[in-house]
C-alpha cells in the first residue's frame, strides 16, 4: 500500500476525503444558490447572465429589514 498504511485505513481516510469533497460542494451550493436550469435555447454571445441568486436574496432581506427599522432622532 502507498505510504505504508493498511487497507481499512487507507479506505477510511479516502472515503472520509469524498464525504467532505460532497459536503464541501453541498455548503457552497447552499450559500450562493446556483441556477441549474437549463434554457431551452441557448443564448445569444452576450446575453448570458451570471448573478448570484443567493446573494441577491440576502441582500434584499437586508434592505427590507433596514426600511423596517424606525429612525431614531
Amino acid at each position: 500500500m502507498p505510504a505504508g498504511v493498511s487497507w481499512t485505513r487507507y479506505l477510511r481516510m479516502y472515503g472520509a476525503s469524498i464525504l467532505a469533497m460532497f459536503a464541501g460542494a453541498q455548503a457552497v451550493h447552499q450559500y450562493y444558490l446556483p441556477d441549474l436550469t437549463i434554457p431551452e435555447v441557448p443564448p445569444k454571445p452576450g446575453e448570458l447572465r451570471t448573478e448570484l441568486r443567493g446573494f441577491q436574496l440576502r441582500e434584499a432581506a437586508v434592505q427590507q429589514q433596514m426600511e423596517a427599522k424606525p429612525k431614531m432622532n
